[in-house]
């Protein structure tokens, strides 16, 4: 089994990345949105166990997991752009980008300048519930039994559509470069 490996693909393939701010910070938010998916998972386990075994549930834990589902997904979007795995139709571009490269670069760069547009959209729409809903000190659960405040979660809305407007602008501004540098032959 061990023959079937080839270590030279493997060796190239580990290819040292120069630093880069941006990856850090949207892989940062990333392992704090896996972090948060991994205690929730302990949480849901803990009630499941009280619940069944111990008839004493968790109080709250549905509340939790449903604010904390929107709260991940918005942790982990940067990274997922930055790393070019955002869901699209891959088909089309990659055909165009083979036989016009200016063309294909140019549709990259406009993908990603309406990427960056609604994600700056969505943390602008967020912006004002926020605020609001942290004047208004408002909360989700059952009040005198269990609450949350909502302005966290509406905090990582805006977090995270921020990270992801900062991802596509970045991709914009590689797709640029790629475009203007000149042919080598």
């Amino acid at each position: 089994m061990a023959d079937d490996i080839d270590m030279a693909a493997l060796d190239a393939a580990a290819k040292p990345q120069p630093f880069d701010p941006v990856r850090l910070l949207l892989d940062a938010l990333a392992a704090i949105g896996t972090a948060w998916t991994f205690a929730l998972m302990c949480l849901i386990c803990a009630d499941v166990i009280g619940r069944s075994f111990l008839n004493a549930p968790i109080t709250g834990v549905a509340e939790i997991a449903a604010h904390s589902v929107v709260g991940i997904v918005f942790l982990q979007i940067g990274a997922t752009i930055y790393s070019r795995r955002m869901t699209r139709a891959d088909f089309l571009i990659d055909r165009i980008l083979r036989a016009a490269p200016p063309l294909g670069r140019t549709i990259e760069m406009m993908f990603m300048l309406a990427g960056a547009a609604v994600m700056a959209f969505i943390a602008q729409s967020a912006w004002t519930p926020m605020w609001n809903s942290m004047a208004l000190r408002e909360f989700f659960g059952v009040q005198g039994l269990f609450t949350v405040p909502t302005w966290p979660f509406r905090g990582l809305i805006v977090l995270g559509s921020a990270a992801g407007a900062l991802a596509y602008l970045v991709l914009f501004a590689v797709e640029a470069r790629r475009l203007l540098r000149p042919a080598r032959g």
